[in-house]
């Protein structure tokens, strides 16, 4: 009997074939229907859809900048030197100045109406600067027209928000508040050379390397400017999308801004009111006295570490005068000559003649021309050179004395001929312009003539004469010369002066390059063609105090996180050694203490036994003025502190202005330690 076969399909097998075919046929047609999809919609986005994707690619932005919080300036003990305050500003959108001129200006009226503030202002803001019909700026709106404009600034927030709470009267108007740099002024410090302000930014300072923009504040004078960077911080960006009107209509993306760095400085807010309180005191009293004392400054040093602890200048004004934009009448007093030019930093940007204060260095170079330091020196009433008398500031001789004596009793006979005989062993008139002289070398290598390095902008290098920089000066100046030398000085009111005036450019106009003997004769007392500053004489007095290291002065300690605190240190300044032996530098702090326990000033600090002060007077002439008065010292006198220059134009003796100044300082020195 014959079997049969099973007919194909009807067995297990081949029921999971044909499932799996089936299968294999929906995914098949699944693939097919989403291609077909896929071509579907790509025909629609290049067909249908082509407009739309031209405008989104084509969408035109702009980038807005939001100002960071700029850092806090801050003394030694954290007491703020500047700061920020909030400020209410009430501000209206371009799109409504843009829709209807008239509908805005009725809102800005009505605004102003609230506020209580005339209309004129806030209607010059509705107009950018540079559009037609616009008032000249600043009434004008200068900023960026994609952000919203201020129409005021530090209102009465009261009734700011009260133009919120009715958005259909007021469309377009918004309140908020906004940081505003303030000077704080602790203990009633000005401050105001040192600390700085803030301006307006530059066209030539715009741009992707600086990342600054129009609308921004930046320092413009002392460490507002000189630590502009660590304090401004990182401004936030904003890239809307505009309309071909210019208006906003989107935000693409945004970047918040990086608050600024505190900036904590070694200024002492207590010393710094004690020596413009004092300062000021002085002037007035000199003033009585008859005395012009038209200006003065006061430099507080610690000789350890160049760590300043006061600059103080005078006149000095108020630095919220900055705060908002400064009057064009304001700014005329702070920059006018008759007022004294307020703006100029006394303390390091103007130099005049040292006088007695540059003696010991006047000590040192004798000793470098082979003076023996333990010497005996004759101190006469005068001394001649060649057909021309140098009168001692004293009427009558002292015979022989030690160079100590000599700053003591601030003898100028003696350092006279020391620097007359100096200049003969060099060659005299005829010597190569390149012979050393140790009179002006000497003075280099303490720090004058050249500037100090201090972290403020505006330093004045000074001057100390040598053959070099004479001959140079005279090259530049010598057509000049030449020319009052024939025509003087009629301008000059007073003939005396004029007169004097004349003959020294007669004098100068055709060898005015030679060092002759008179040169080198007032400069080894201070005088003549040497000018230094407060900083600068502070510097060299807190090289003799500390053993003989030139420091370089620092303002700025560290900046500081205003959240966390964390600070990182600014690195000190570089220093160098001073040219003087040990055995010199200790002869020197011996003679600068004698000079205040015996010499002009011992009145003013013969109670301050517990606190020894060592220095030096100096009493400046100037040609048609009253005397310049200066006192350097420093404090404890064996184991120095603090170094303290004192200078006050046109104040007569150093023992009688400059001297009184110095002792209040250090008294409050000595009651904080």
């Amino acid at each position: 009997m014959m079997r049969r076969r099973p007919r194909l399909g009807t067995g297990p097998r081949d029921r999971r074939g044909v499932a799996f075919h089936g299968r294999f046929l929906a995914v098949v047609l699944l693939v097919v229907l989403c291609f077909g999809t896929l071509v579907a919609r790509l025909g629609q986005v290049q067909l249908v859809g082509h407009a739309d994707y031209a405008a989104a690619s084509s969408l035109d932005t702009r980038t807005l900048t939001e100002p960071a919080m700029r850092g806090r300036i801050l003394d030694a003990q954290g007491l703020p030197l500047a700061d920020n305050r909030a400020s209410t500003v009430v501000t209206i959108e371009r799109r409504v100045i843009v829709g209807s001129r008239d509908r805005a200006e009725s809102v800005v009226r009505e605004v102003a109406r609230v506020l209580g503030l005339p209309p004129e202002h806030l209607l010059a803001r509705t107009w950018l600067c540079g559009e037609e019909g616009a008032p000249a700026a600043p009434a004008c709106w200068a900023g960026s027209p994609q952000v919203p404009v201020p129409l005021a600034e530090d209102v009465d927030a009261t009734r700011a928000l009260t133009l919120v709470e009715r958005p259909d009267r007021f469309p377009g108007i918004a309140v908020e508040s906004r940081p505003v740099r303030v000077y704080p002024r602790p203990l009633g410090t000005s401050a105001a050379q040192l600390i700085g302000y803030l301006g307006q930014v530059r066209a030539d300072e715009v741009g992707p390397a600086t990342g600054l923009t129009a609308d921004d504040l930046v320092g413009r004078a002392g460490l507002e400017e000189q630590y502009d960077d660590v304090l401004r911080g990182t401004p936030g960006r904003t890239v809307v999308s505009v309309d071909p009107r210019g208006l906003v209509t989107g935000v693409v993306s945004r970047t918040a801004p990086v608050n600024g760095r505190d900036l904590v400085t070694s200024i002492d807010a207590r010393v710094q009111a004690t020596a413009e309180q004092a300062l000021a005191a002085q002037i007035a009293a000199a003033r009585k006295r008859g005395w012009a004392a038209d200006s003065g400054a006061v430099v507080v040093l610690d000789p350890r570490t160049g760590a300043v602890a006061a600059l103080a200048s005078a006149p000095t004004y108020d630095p919220n005068l900055w705060t908002g934009g400064i009057s064009e009448a304001d700014y005329a007093t702070l920059t006018s000559p008759a007022a004294g030019t307020p703006l100029l930093s006394r303390a390091i940007g103007y130099a005049t003649a040292p006088a007695s204060t540059l003696k010991p260095a006047s000590v040192t170079a004798s000793v470098a021309a082979g003076n023996p330091l333990h010497g005996r020196y004759d101190c006469p009433s005068s001394y001649r050179i060649g057909n021309r008398v140098f009168n001692n500031h004293e009427t009558k001789g002292r015979g022989l004395i030690s160079f100590a004596t000599a700053i003591q009793i601030s003898c100028d006979t003696v350092f006279y001929k020391t620097a007359y005989d100096a200049w003969r062993a060099q060659g005299g008139i005829t010597a190569a312009t390149d012979a050393p002289d140790p009179f002006a070398s000497v003075a280099k290598g303490f720090g004058l003539g050249t500037r100090t390095g201090i972290d403020l902008p505006g330093e004045a290098a000074g001057r100390v004469p040598d053959r070099t920089t004479k001959k140079a000066y005279w090259e530049a100046t010598k057509d000049e010369l030449c020319g009052r030398a024939r025509t003087g000085y009629p301008e000059v009111a007073d003939t005396k002066h004029a007169a004097y005036l004349q003959a020294v450019a007669v004098e100068n106009c055709a060898d005015g390059y030679l060092v002759r003997p008179g040169d080198v004769a007032n400069f080894s007392i201070g005088q003549g063609d040497v000018a230094t500053t407060p900083l600068q004489v502070a510097v060299m007095y807190a090289a003799i105090a500390n053993g003989g290291t030139v420091l370089t002065p620092r303002v700025g300690a560290a900046s500081a996180d205003p959240v966390t605190g964390a600070r990182s240190d600014i690195a000190a300044g570089p220093t160098r050694k001073a040219p003087v032996s040990a055995e010199l530098d200790s002869y020197l702090r011996g003679a600068l203490r004698s000079a205040v326990t015996d010499g002009s000033t011992r009145w003013l600090f013969r109670t301050m036994t517990d606190w020894p002060v060592a220095g030096k007077t100096g009493t400046g002439e100037v040609v048609g003025k009253r005397d310049t008065s200066w006192f350097v010292s420093y404090a404890p006198a064996n184991t120095p502190r603090w170094v303290v220059s004192v200078v006050v134009s046109q104040g007569g003796p150093g023992a009688r202005t400059a001297g009184p100044v110095a002792k209040s300082v250090h008294e409050t020195l000595r009651s904080i330690r």
